[in-house]
């Protein structure tokens, strides 16, 4: 995900209050998301906006070790970014054509409401978001779950873990030979 830096304009523990102050402001830029990591595990993420709305989400996943996993992007971003403990919040200013490529890019589009009702827990802040959109803002063409499954690779891996874990447990309990397919 390319994004120019921009002008930091707040720095904040809580994604309701970063969420508000970006409404308020009409803010076009980005929000950095960093999960308290004493509390849960996870990552950093960037929330888009213009005009103050949500448009796109990223989180670069990785492991213990600090190595890259996966990232996710859009809805399954939001998701990712969602859990418990709190959250520092940055707020950035970009100029108002910065990020037109990203919000252009359909893997990154995230629905207007949907940030306040994933990572704030807030549906009056997410109909107040719904209402400033843009008609065309947050189309996706799918849904998170229709594109999960267009995802063929990710769903391949997913199979691929399981199954290693299936053999795994298989041999711990002594069925290694019992299990052939």
């Amino acid at each position: 995900l390319e994004i120019p830096e921009g002008r930091l304009v707040r720095s904040r523990v809580g994604v309701a209050s970063a969420l508000e102050a970006a409404l308020a402001r009409d803010l076009t830029g980005y929000a950095r998301i960093d999960p308290d990591s004493l509390l849960g595990d996870g990552e950093p993420g960037v929330l888009t906006f213009a005009d103050g709305v949500p448009r796109a989400a990223y989180c670069e996943r990785g492991d213990s070790h600090g190595n890259t996993r996966a990232d996710s992007r859009g809805a399954d971003a939001l998701a990712a970014l969602a859990g418990p403990g709190p959250c520092s919040v940055e707020l950035y200013e970009l100029p108002d054509d910065a990020l037109e490529e990203v919000h252009d890019t359909p893997g990154f589009t995230v629905p207007p409401g949907a940030p306040a009702e994933e990572l704030a827990d807030d549906p009056s802040l997410a109909g107040r978001a719904r209402e400033h959109a843009p008609d065309d803002a947050g189309e996706t063409g799918a849904s998170a779950l229709e594109s999960f499954l267009q995802d063929e690779e990710r769903i391949a891996a997913i199979q691929e873990e399981a199954r290693a874990e299936a053999e795994q447990r298989a041999e711990e309990w002594g069925l290694d030979g019992e299990l052939e397919g």
